[in-house]
């Protein structure tokens, strides 16, 4: 395809084509999304919506022949108004949703229709989502002991950190938000390094230094109370609740300085636990190598794992993410 088509590709061209092939052919939406590792998320949004009449590809935006990756170029024919019935965007929320409209970006993401987002922060957050983290242990290690409640640690870390979260979104929803920045706010939530044991001392002092920070940051702003509490409970009215702020920070954050950690503990303990049952019950050398090397070989990757975790189908975001397909694909 020449360069000069390909910039100039829009939904109406999407549609153009359909209406080229045969009726009883179905119609073609293409779903352009960030990056490589969100298709996988987003096939899994959109292909129970599709049947006989329609179909979606997912994939990322072209642009001179050259792949682009980021939230921008998933955005580049939105800005020029070419996304629409047959073409869509795809991404992460990011602080967009929560903004509001405060940016030029939030206006786009939380206005127009043939944009969808992750209403969480990103893919990651949905992938870490707290209720599936024993299957993720599970899947990793084929021990199904509940050795950590990780679903009960993240509520309580999202607890700790929820009032300097509201705080992060006040700003963000300011002009002058790079008093604050989200690496300020990641800073002061940092767990450090994670033990089994440590954690209630991991949440304690993540309370004390949210606490510090919110001191500093109602002396810097006296004057902020009435309007704090309105971005409060506009978070609530978002779906935002002090137990599932994890799902609102950054992703990566979340995923890399938090989850990650966390589960690499549990799993090198579990495994440990599996694997002196095994050297326990082996009635001969021979027999415990041979059950070893069976064991080892199954033990799943962490990471590799949480990329392909579906247990976020249980989570609220995702279920307003299917809302809005449902809904967009019912105005046709």
């Amino acid at each position: 395809m020449p360069s000069s088509l390909k910039e100039n590709i829009s939904s109406k061209y999407f549609e153009a084509a359909n209406r080229l092939r045969p009726k009883t052919a179905r119609r073609r939406i293409v779903a352009y999304v960030e990056a490589y590792d969100d298709i996988f998320f987003w096939r899994s949004v959109l292909g129970d919506f599709e049947d006989d009449t329609r179909y979606f590809e997912v994939m990322l935006p072209t642009k001179v022949g050259k792949l682009e990756r980021g939230k921008k170029a998933a955005l580049m024919n939105m800005l020029t108004e070419r996304v629409g019935e047959s073409m869509i965007a795809c991404v992460d929320a990011d602080y967009d949703y929560l903004e509001q409209g405060a940016t030029a970006m939030s206006h786009i993401v939380t206005t127009n229709p043939y944009v969808f987002h992750t209403y969480a922060y990103a893919i990651e957050n949905l992938q870490c989502y707290g209720p599936s983290l024993r299957d993720i242990c599970v899947a990793v290690t084929l021990n199904d002991r509940q050795l950590f409640d990780c679903d009960e640690y993240l509520r309580q870390y999202s607890q700790a950190v929820f009032p300097l979260f509201v705080w992060s979104i006040w700003y963000y929803r300011r002009p002058d938000y790079t008093e604050f920045s989200i690496t300020d706010f990641l800073r002061v939530i940092e767990t450090g390094h994670f033990t089994i044991e440590r954690a209630p001392d991991i949440i304690a002092n993540i309370r004390r230094k949210v606490s510090s920070k919110i001191h500093q940051l109602q002396r810097k702003h006296p004057e902020a109370k009435k309007t704090y509490l309105k971005v409060k409970d506009d978070l609530a009215r978002l779906g935002v609740t002090p137990e599932t702020t994890y799902l609102y920070i950054q992703g990566h954050h979340l995923m890399d300085k938090v989850v990650v950690p966390m589960l690499k503990k549990i799993c090198d303990q579990l495994i440990r636990e599996r694997q002196q049952e095994i050297n326990r019950q082996s009635q001969h050398n021979t027999q415990r190598r041979n059950e070893l090397s069976c064991y080892t070989g199954s033990i799943g990757n962490i990471e590799a794992t949480l990329r392909r975790n579906l247990g976020y189908f249980r989570s609220a975001p995702f279920q307003r993410i299917r809302q809005d397909v449902a809904a967009f694909l019912q105005k046709k």
